[in-house]
């Protein structure tokens, strides 16, 4: 379990501000750089007019889900989006690409939003993009997959895959999927949950903001709290590849 407020906070440029589940830019933590394939997971806000100029990325899959406000993308191969909440967004950086992300021109107020970083298990090969709007019934969603069979946005790993879970109050939610490596972020709401299976696991809560991560069968009988939860789940087969 990591609490929203142990993650690293920083302030990268103006309007801009970050927390870091990770080991991220000037921050680094040597026992905390990543879980299974997961590189980044980072809670953004950009003020109106605020934003991220120009800036390059190679071999990443960069996901982003936008939890309030919009977000203005715009990158070198000639991809334009507006990201909205109830949409997702998956740039595979592949060989090399150049984006800006801002605030969308003329807003009043923040966008915020969670942007995460996936290695890829094909390297160097050209870039891609996707965005699609995903459905608001509760229940569990698949968002983008790495495998072939899956009709999703795709990811360049193929033992990777991204979920939406959402349930009402106090509801049990779906049965979610087994992996060596499950990361869970609470986007809205809370969840409870048992540390093993049966009544020796001791019972845990989550809130917006807080992560898990799991091995094993470390999240048992997960149940909605008092006002439902929202909450993505990475289903990932392996660690990082290196060399």
């Amino acid at each position: 379990m990591r609490r929203t407020g142990e993650r690293y906070l920083s302030e990268p440029a103006e309007g801009i501000t970050t927390r870091h589940a990770f080991s991220f830019a000037g921050h680094y933590d040597p026992k905390n750089t990543s879980f299974g394939a997961l590189l980044a997971c980072n809670e953004e806000t950009l003020a109106p007019g605020a934003g991220y100029d120009a800036h390059r990325h190679t071999d990443t899959e960069i996901v982003t889900w936008v939890v309030d406000g919009a977000l203005a993308h715009r990158d070198d191969a000639g991809h334009a989006s507006v990201v909205r909440p109830g949409m997702i967004q998956v740039q595979s950086a592949g060989a090399g690409i150049t984006h800006t992300e801002r605030n969308l021109g003329g807003a009043t107020e923040p966008v915020t939003f969670l942007q995460m970083w996936l290695q890829p298990d094909r390297f160097g090969v050209e870039p891609g993009f996707g965005i699609r709007s995903v459905p608001t019934a509760d229940g569990l969603t698949l968002l983008a997959s790495g495998r072939p069979s899956d009709d999703v946005l795709r990811l360049r790993r193929t033992d990777a895959a991204l979920w939406l879970v959402r349930a009402g109050a106090w509801a049990a939610l779906p049965e979610l999927p087994a992996a060596p490596y499950r990361y869970v972020h609470v986007v809205a709401g809370s969840v409870g949950y048992r540390t093993v299976p049966g009544p020796q696991g001791g019972g845990r809560s989550a809130s917006a903001g807080d992560a898990i991560r799991i091995t094993g069968d470390a999240f048992a009988d997960p149940t909605a709290g008092e006002s439902g939860v929202e909450l993505l789940l990475w289903e990932m087969g392996s660690p990082l590849q290196f060399g």
